[in-house]
């Protein structure tokens, strides 16, 4: 197979000639030096007074002046719509162009090469790289476009090499070539010897430094991933940069740490939603009901000049139910007392380091020595290869649907697995041979499965499916010199690279054949340190089998697959339906979404539905003068300074839902000297403000005033007297009922479910409103083995339900449902106790007595006035006979039911009752729906307390709710006695069910 390149890509284009713009009219010289040992200082970029052994070819050193290089850069920043230079440091020009992961960064970096020759002369250039990977990726790209540049460029002559400390005569070549040079180094070689000779004198260059004769060419530096070739705060890679005199550096990255002079973005919302790369899917594993172990899990540490703290997770009691949760805990803390639960009975929190890449949490257990546990790490967590196993199976069964697909097209599909560690793939026995680690053997066994389920049938139809499962899958690690072994990655030293590059040539020289159908090869183990450089088109799925909730590596992660796929003629397939990747992570897609936006906004310039004042100066239009001009930052901070104004905008440019609601219903309007732009701002703005949802009504937000005429009317005033009243209440009941329901309730109380594995799969929407999931999708579970001790069960529901420990003993025996409390103890004594608090509820509502608190208690009038003083229209309805002149409705049954209201003829008046008019509970406060004045036969009228929620039955509430409304019942019957007609207290979601029931047929 031979890949292909496209080119004509518009966004390709537009990167390119902002590079090429930054030099307009720079005159195409080129500069010349004598390379010899010098014998004085050297001038401007030349070497003077050498012997003259030979001529050195160098970029001319800028002919244009700062001001219009300033200019240049300028013009081109507003141009593509990016905040413009103020002054510039001509020796130190740093131009940076920002593009996602997958959009072919190398690919314009390599052809701005040949178009800063074209344009300008230039000839001399060096690619700095973080990593071997990196490195070897941008060679073998020189060699795939070696053919196709020579197409477009008429056969201009360039040369290629890999800087190499034992080979001075590559640098002599470099500095005397008139042709085009590309030197490609890596960072790490700035920090080993190999670098110090750059600053050694050599015979084989006739006594001159190498970096001598490097800067004597003035190269321009283009700098893959720069935040990762900078070298931090020390600034190593920056200061070995600067002694090659660079005339200017190209920095090139998708994740920028200092922006410099920005002239082209491509983002990651831009690539996303322009179909540049894949399309992603997250399928996240989570584990439910395993609470059967005291899990502790170090999220965190911090230290003030006072104090250490930790922030761990827990599996916390609340409100009755279990719920893993973060807390902060501190040195002494008992596990038992913060969590509400025995079964940390004993474990205690211990030593806490702070400190940056010093956290340490020391837990004590009972009856076994402490643990210490890093950040991320847990104590008592799920068995990590049953969760492993889990996100295997369901990576391999993706793939094997995707090929069912696929590869009819001529697509091969990859999948690639991140570990934490090479022995957890390949281990070596005692005779030094390697044997698979407990992940390869996982894989092959859940390989062997899948081939044989009729499903994949087709794919593996003349095969030995055994053979298929080694075959199929491969590692990609660093390999030992001393020993021949895999090793884990280590790029800090001149060992670790040395090793790693004997590991990529496996994969970054066979890309080709990588992708072709008869490679059997399509599954790729590697560790966690693989980052930029290894990219493969055909990656459709990526399998994180490592703890990721604590590191920010996500967009590390998918950015591994993300460029789009090839066929077997190396042909870019551009097609949506195709083009989707699937992360399998060990976490929800929702958590996976919400921490992807936060690393996004974290590693980028982006600001999810933030405007910049410069943003709308690259706006294309007319000038006074007839001519095409972008609308400039002057023109651009005025309609910045319009959007504060008018409050659509914060003073920091975060977008008001005011502005997205005009966007929606097009009443957005520039001022009258922007018409001209009308459509251009409304689009930059669409695209800031994103798809978040917003009230439909938002302009419409306003005060909802009372109707005086409505409370004094005597039907309304008849109605309060008779509900207004309030009471106390008493409760009795019989314990042997009670346990006896209890019984009853247990034995009907839902299954208890095994612990599990669950697998919900949503697509992940990117736009500039932020990142965003829809389209879910679940699988079927798959239980896993949570045992561990059996607690005491009698005193976690004696904590839970106050009954008595015989009580509790009666009850579970009665029940006959122990062996579920032996299947998962956590999780029955959730049921158990939700069980019993319900028949709890329920008995104290059958034996409570209300009475009326005197005359002088009572809720008043004025309740109306100050309730719902404000509401969206868009949730409320116009009202005619109601209290207030819009009844705001908090759902469709309560719309309908104001709606027919409304209509209904027999209906004088009626009030949404205050949130304040309460009936106080022994399970807390109750606040009836609705009170309501029905006329019969026109002459009698009928007072109702109307509760909307649920069904008349009660059968779709919760058995707290229910229990709260049997005592507003029993509220409103003991307010009965003192009124011929009192009021009644009616249940139902319809009018119609009221009146059916209580106004049809009545004698009154």
């Amino acid at each position: 197979m031979k890949l292909h390149f496209e080119p004509n890509l518009d966004f390709q284009h537009r990167a390119i000639d902002a590079v090429v713009g930054v030099f307009a009219g720079q005159e195409i010289l080129r500069s010349e030096f004598t390379v010899e040992k010098p014998r004085s200082t050297p001038g401007q970029g030349l070497l003077t007074g050498m012997v003259d052994s030979g001529i050195g070819v160098g970029n001319l050193s800028n002919t244009l002046l700062p001001e219009q290089i300033r200019d240049n850069l300028q013009r081109v920043q507003l141009k593509n719509g990016l905040k413009p230079a103020a002054e510039i440091i001509l020796d130190d020009l740093n131009i940076t162009i920002e593009m996602e992961t997958g959009t072919g960064k190398t690919y314009v970096y390599l052809r701005t090469v040949f178009e800063l020759n074209r344009q300008y002369g230039f000839t001399k250039f060096i690619v700095v790289v973080p990593s071997v990977a990196i490195r070897e990726g941008v060679h073998k790209t020189l060699q795939m476009t070696e053919e196709h540049f020579r197409g477009l460029y008429a056969g201009v002559p360039i040369k290629s090499f890999v800087y190499d400390s034992t080979k001075p005569g590559q640098i002599r070549d470099f500095a005397t070539s008139a042709d085009i040079r590309v030197m490609v180094i890596t960072a790490g070689a700035f920090r080993s010897e190999s670098f110090n000779l750059m600053h050694k004198s050599t015979e084989k260059l006739n006594d001159d430094k190498p970096i001598d004769l490097i800067a004597g060419t003035r190269p321009i530096l283009i700098v893959d991933e720069p935040q990762s070739v900078d070298g931090g705060d020390n600034g190593k890679g920056r200061a070995a940069m600067k002694l090659m005199k660079p005339l200017c550096t190209l920095r090139y990255s998708a994740t920028h740490v200092d922006a410099h002079e920005m002239v082209y973005r491509l983002d990651a919302i831009d690539a996303y939603e322009r179909k540049l790369v894949k399309q992603i899917e997250i399928a996240g594993l989570t584990v439910q009901d395993a609470n059967n172990k005291p899990y502790v899990k170090f999220i965190a540490s911090k230290q003030t000049k006072t104090s250490v703290t930790a922030t761990v997770e827990l599996d916390v009691l609340v409100g009755g139910k279990l719920r893993r949760k973060e807390v902060p805990v501190r040195d002494g803390d008992d596990l038992a007392q913060t969590t509400k639960r025995e079964l940390y009975a004993e474990l205690r929190i211990g030593e806490i380091r702070g400190g940056k890449g010093n956290q340490l949490l020391e837990v004590k257990l009972p009856n076994s020595e402490p643990v210490f546990l890093r950040p991320g790490e847990a104590v008592n967590g799920v068995d990590l290869a049953q969760l492993q196993r889990q996100m295997i199976r369901r990576t391999i069964l993706e793939h094997l649907q995707k090929e069912k697909v696929l590869n009819k097209r001529g697509i091969k599909v990859l999948s690639l697995f991140f570990i934490e560690q090479v022995g957890d793939y390949r281990r070596y026995d005692d005779a030094g041979t390697a044997v698979r680690g407990p992940v390869a053997v996982m894989f092959e066994e859940e390989f062997k499965r899948l081939a044989k389920h009729p499903d994949f049938a087709a794919l593996f139809k003349e095969r030995n499916s055994d053979g298929d499962a080694a075959a199929a899958h491969n590692g990609y690690f660093s390999i030992d010199k001393k020993n021949n072994r895999w090793a884990d990655t280590d790029e800090g030293n001149a060992g670790g690279r040395d090793a790693a590059e004997r590991a990529y040539d496996l994969i970054m020289k066979d890309k080709e054949k990588l992708l072709s159908l008869d490679t059997p090869l399509k599954f790729i183990f590697s560790h966690s340190a693989l980052r930029e450089g290894w990219d493969n088109p055909n990656v459709f799925q990526i399998c994180v089998l490592r703890d990721i909730s604590t590191l920010r590596e996500r967009r590390q992660t998918i950015g591994r697959g993300l460029r789009l796929c090839v066929n077997q003629q190396g042909q870019r397939v551009r097609d949506d339906g195709v083009n989707v990747l699937t992360v399998i992570a060990n976490e929800s897609y929702e958590e996976f979404a919400e921490k992807l936006q936060e690393e996004i906004e974290a590693d980028t310039s982006i600001r999810f539905g933030v405007v910049e004042e410069h943003q709308f100066a690259g706006v294309p239009h007319i000038d006074e003068h007839g001519a095409p001009a972008p609308l400039g930052l002057a023109q651009s901070q005025a309609l910045f300074a319009f959007l504060k104004s008018e409050k659509l905008v914060d003073s920091h440019g975060k977008i008001d839902d005011a502005l997205r609601f005009q966007l929606r219903h097009n009443q957005f309007k520039v001022p009258e000297q922007f018409d001209r732009v009308q459509e251009q701002v409304v689009g930059i703005l669409t695209k800031l403000a994103g798809k978040l949802d917003i009230k439909n009504a938002y302009d419409d937000r306003k005060a909802i005033g009372t109707r005086q005429v409505v409370l004094e009317d005597e039907a309304f005033l008849a109605l309060w007297e008779r509900i207004k009243s309030k009471t106390t209440y008493r409760v009795a009941f019989d314990n042997q009922k009670l346990i006896d329901e209890c019984v009853k309730g247990l034995k009907l109380a839902p299954p208890v479910p095994r612990a599990h594995i669950d697998v919900a799969k949503a697509d992940v929407r990117i736009d500039r409103g932020g990142v965003d999931t829809h389209n879910v999708t679940t699988a079927a579970a798959a239980a896993i083995d949570d045992s561990g001790p059996l607690p005491d069960i009698l005193t976690e529901l004696e904590r839970r339900t106050g009954l008595t420990r015989k009580s509790l003993a009666r009850i579970l025996i009665d029940s006959d449902r122990l062996d579920d409390f032996k299947a998962n103890p956590a999780r029955f004594v959730a049921i158990a106790g939700e069980a019993i608090d319900r028949c709890k509820r329920l008995a104290v509502v059958d034996g409570i007595k209300y009475e009326k608190v005197g005359d002088s208690a009572w809720h008043v009038q004025e309740l109306f006035v100050i309730d719902e003083l404000k509401a969206h229209l868009a949730s409320c309805v116009a009202a005619t006979k109601a209290v207030h002149e819009w009844v705001k409705v908090d759902s469709n049954v309560e719309r309908t039911f104001v709606e027919d209201l409304e209509k209904n003829s027999a209906v004088k008046l009626y009030a949404k009752l205050p949130r304040q008019f309460v009936v106080h509970t022994p399970l807390g406060t109750y606040n009836p729906d609705w009170a309501i004045v029905i006329n019969t036969n026109g002459t009698e009228q009928l007072y109702f307390v109307v509760e909307t929620k649920g069904s008349s039955f009660g059968d779709d509430l919760r058995h707290k709710e229910r229990a709260k409304i049997e005592c507003g019942k029993a509220h409103f019957k003991a307010l009965s006695s003192e009124h011929e007609n009192p009021a009644v207290f009616a249940w139902g979601k319809t009018l119609e069910q009221l009146m059916s029931t209580h106004v049809l047929g009545s004698e009154k």
